[in-house]
């Protein structure tokens, strides 16, 4: 009996690769077939590598992962350069197809069964690697970032401590020092981002037109551009929205479940991150924005919808700028509507003509 689809399923962990074979044969029933766990190295997946092969047939075997931290990327990466088919799997998308199948303990064997079974019932979509710039600006910007909220918290506990009855002056210096060395840090990753976008011809051009927003600094256009990977595999609005997590869900059933939309933030959340401050500016500097916030708060009178309706608009549109290579136009809207009138008119008047 012939296989129609060969699958490695794979369990990522830190130190091990606990993996499963599985094939769909010509009856369209699923088999898994043998096991194997390897050592999470370079030696161990070339393991892995042979042992998939000695168990496959004819057909091009997929290697399915579950992402894991950082600990998945050598793995996918020595797979893409060996010309083997890859596709890697968000971790909630596993847990909840395992909650369909009748396995009733929770291991590393039985989440790469999971795993297998996922790949061999479903259609996946084969992982590349990302950009080599667009990897190292997504490092250097999750760095500041993180660089940003230690700060936060030291600032606060400066603070606290200045406010007591009798302050440590060792305490606050201290303190004081770790800020000077993060501010220090931080601006060396910035002077680093520039320089590496200033080495770069097609990404210069395409900033250009994305920082023509009013508002849309080079951190935050650099920060959704590396996110995105350039927005390598999002094909309309709607894609990037959803990748986000700025995508509105409703949960209704019947007449007994009833609740209010929300947003999923079932994505990227460093995107959603970047865009408040932007949103903030958007508001007071372009008047579609202002009318669409001054709307939104108005019905709801809540004032974080309407700006998360504004980082969504902003974020649609930072895609659209960027893939058509256009500058940003604050009176696109009004001319959109002049036009579609003109259009309607159009007819009417030749006519009385």
């Amino acid at each position: 009996m012939s296989n129609l689809k060969q699958v490695v399923g794979i369990d990522v962990a830190k130190d091990e690769l606990v993996c499963c074979f599985g094939v769909l044969n010509s009856d369209f029933k699923t088999e898994l077939k043998s096991y194997f766990v390897v050592k999470n190295n370079t030696s161990g997946i070339q393991k892995l590598f042979k042992w998939a092969k000695s168990n496959s047939q004819n057909s091009p075997v997929l290697f399915v992962l579950e992402a894991t931290g950082v600990y998945h990327e050598k793995l996918a990466y020595w797979l893409h350069e060996n010309n083997q088919k890859v596709s890697i799997v968000l971790p909630n998308k596993i847990s909840n197809y395992a909650r369909t199948l009748d396995i009733k303990t929770s291991t590393d064997h039985t989440a790469s069964q999971a795993i297998t079974q996922f790949g061999l019932e479903r259609h996946l979509n084969n992982w590349n690697p990302p950009s080599p710039v667009f990897k190292t600006l997504k490092q250097l910007t999750r760095e500041r970032n993180q660089l940003i909220d230690e700060r936060t918290v030291l600032k606060n506990q400066l603070h606290a401590e200045k406010s007591e009855a009798f302050p440590n002056n060792n305490s606050i210096k201290r303190i004081q020092a770790r800020i000077k060395l993060i501010n220090a840090q931080e601006k060396d990753i910035v002077q680093e981002i520039e320089s590496i976008v200033q080495q770069h011809d097609f990404l210069m051009n395409k900033l250009k037109y994305v920082m023509s927003i009013k508002g849309l600094g080079l951190i935050t256009a650099i920060t959704i551009l590396a996110e995105t990977n350039g927005f390598e595999l999002i094909r309309n609005k709607k894609q990037i929205c959803s990748y986000a997590g700025l995508d509105v869900v409703e949960k209704q059933s019947g007449t007994s479940i009833k609740k209010k939309p929300k947003i999923s933030k079932k994505g990227n959340k460093n995107i959603r991150k970047c865009l408040y401050m932007p949103s903030m500016t958007a508001i007071r500097h372009n008047e579609n924005f202002k009318t669409i916030y001054a709307r939104l708060v108005s019905k709801h009178g809540i004032k974080m919808k309407g700006l998360v309706a504004i980082q969504r608009k902003l974020l649609e549109l930072i895609y659209v700028l960027y893939k058509t290579e256009t500058y940003f136009d604050k009176d696109y809207e009004s001319k959109k509507i002049k036009g579609s009138k003109n259009e309607i008119l159009e007819p009417f008047q030749s006519s009385l003509s």
